[in-house]
């Protein structure tokens, strides 16, 4: 039914690609490009059941706040585990894009990436966390595919294109071509994964307890998932298991690529099993084009050698990895008569109600 106000609000508010990710949570604004990239985490007071902060600010507390504060992710594997707080963050994000403009009450048409494997129900619990935190319209699309359109992969052309878009909760491999996903294979074994890896390492190696912000600046700097032309070491700081007191050792690349090896195959496996099961003529499209990387952990050193050693094709990080999925769902709103196909098959509809 046409809402006079909604459509009078919608005239005012600037449409936006969301990238709700596990780790961080980037906007993109309709002809502005990305405005907001923030930790995906808020903290809490339990007492007064109040949120305190969202975003970076939130994120600095983490480990530090006492006990009545808690600082917690929303998201966990690329899906909402607090839905109530998703829809808080959600409505400061869009808040906060909105700022400039100096409306109130913004009313965007939103278009969000979701993992490729999740359930119907997890759609729907990310489309009315959209709805509740104030977008008038809520579209999905799925992250690989947001993510080659970030990078700028031709996914409408006939000729075949993939990526591996390793976020902090989720690995997504998608084959496309045609405009659509041919196949996708999604994992949930990503830079969380990772840190956490390093966090039991230590553990188990030094006796060593670290937090996962000491596992994931360590993964940063000398992680990797192929020999580096030239090792690193790092001081890696925590707290004894057994003298209970603080200590600091000194750790090297190679250690860390043993600690890492584990899930590095697991991943490594799920991109030969896509290519296995992709048809050959694209398999023949994809030893000219090669598999892109995308996300974050797309950009852990080494990674896209290991790619190109276990599957014979040559693989290659995006431009700004980060931001793929972002840039992506913003480039289907700046286009979406020719691009809406491209989402979700559950909200896809005719283009008569394109961006304008």
């Amino acid at each position: 039914m046409f809402n006079p106000i909604n459509a009078l609000l919608g005239l005012f508010s600037l449409d936006v690609g969301i990238d709700l990710g596990t780790a961080n949570t980037l906007v993109y604004v309709r002809g502005k490009g990305i405005v907001i990239n923030e930790p995906s985490w808020v903290a809490v007071d339990k007492n007064r059941q109040q949120i305190l902060a969202i975003g970076a600010e939130a994120k600095e507390m983490v480990g530090k706040t006492p006990a009545s504060i808690v600082a917690i992710r929303p998201l966990r594997d690329g899906v909402i585990s607090e839905f109530d707080i998703t829809q808080a963050m959600l409505e400061y994000f869009i808040r906060q894009a909105h700022k400039q403009v100096f409306i109130p009450f913004p009313r965007p048409r939103v278009i969000i990436g979701i993992p490729s494997g999740v359930t119907e129900v997890e759609k729907r619990a990310v489309k009315n966390a959209a709805l509740a935190a104030g977008a008038r319209e809520a579209y999905l699309i799925e992250e690989p595919m947001a993510a080659a359109i970030g990078a700028g992969l031709p996914v409408t052309e006939a000729q075949g294109s993939m990526i591996v878009d390793v976020g902090g909760g989720t690995t997504e491999v998608g084959v496309f071509a045609l405009g659509g996903i041919v196949v996708s294979k999604s994992l949930r074994i990503a830079g969380d994964e990772l840190d956490e890896d390093i966090v039991q390492y230590a553990r188990q190696k030094y006796n060593l307890a670290i937090s996962e912000r000491m596992g994931e600046r360590i993964k940063i700097n000398i992680g990797s998932a192929y020999p580096l032309p030239e090792e690193q070491t790092m001081s890696m700081r925590g707290r004894n298991l057994i003298t209970g007191l603080p200590e600091e050792i000194e750790i090297s690349s190679i250690e860390i690529r043993e600690a890492l090896s584990r899930s590095i195959n697991i991943l490594v496996d799920l991109v030969r099993d896509t290519l296995d099961e992709t048809p050959p003529e694209l398999v023949a499209d994809l030893m000219e084009t090669g598999i892109c990387l995308a996300g974050g952990g797309g950009l852990l050193k080494g990674l896209a050698e290991r790619i190109s050693e276990e599957t014979h094709i040559q693989a290659w990080v995006a431009q700004d990895s980060l931001t793929c999925v972002a840039r992506g769902a913003g480039i289907v709103l700046e286009n979406f008569d020719v691009l809406h196909q491209t989402l979700s098959s559950e909200n896809q509809r005719s283009p008569g109600g394109s961006a304008s």
